[in-house]
């Protein structure tokens, strides 16, 4: 749910939402009260992540479960906020979201790789099926060269986390 919160006059606020079809509006809102919507918002059981650009957003940034500042705002904001975004696009907020969840998959995958490689690799090393079915025993650094082929995969599947974009719609 996207809330736009300003201190700026009702008509204004509701104009600029308008166009960039923000449905809830928040207007002529005091630096203090900024916080005390986001506590509100948290208080329902909600993330809140709160964008700013100036020093009457430092105090909401704080409270914000994650605060975003816009690069070419206030110090203050800057250093208030838990991520700063480069670049002063406001549809650039949507990136750092894509990009944490991109990453959360990756390790998901790496998480299951490497798991489903050890249930696999290490009874398979330490001669588990040689002693119950009689098969073959693994030589040690034939076992280590796949310990390190592993690490050289989840690496690489990371890697790949480089070549993230956003898709425009």
């Amino acid at each position: 749910d996207v809330i736009m919160m300003s201190g700026d006059h009702k008509i204004t606020a509701e104009a600029i939402a308008r166009s960039i079809g923000i449905d809830h509006v928040l207007a002529e809102v005091l630096p203090e009260d900024k916080a005390f919507h986001v506590e509100q918002l948290q208080n329902q059981g909600k993330k809140v992540m709160m964008v700013g650009d100036g020093i009457n957003d430092a105090i909401a940034l704080v409270q914000s479960n994650v605060g975003v500042a816009v690069g070419t705002g206030t110090d203050v904001a800057i250093e208030s906020a838990n991520l700063v975004l480069m670049k002063d696009n406001i549809s650039d907020v949507v990136v750092p979201l894509k990009l944490s969840k991109a990453t959360m998959v990756n390790i998901k995958q790496n998480l299951f790789w490497a798991f489903a490689y050890n249930v696999i690799g290490i009874p398979f090393a330490a001669g588990v099926f040689k002693l119950l079915f009689n098969g073959p025993l693994l030589n040690p650094m034939i076992a280590g060269g796949a310990m390190a082929f592993s690490s050289v995969s989840v690496v690489l599947n990371a890697l790949r986390l480089k070549n993230f974009k956003i898709k425009k719609n």
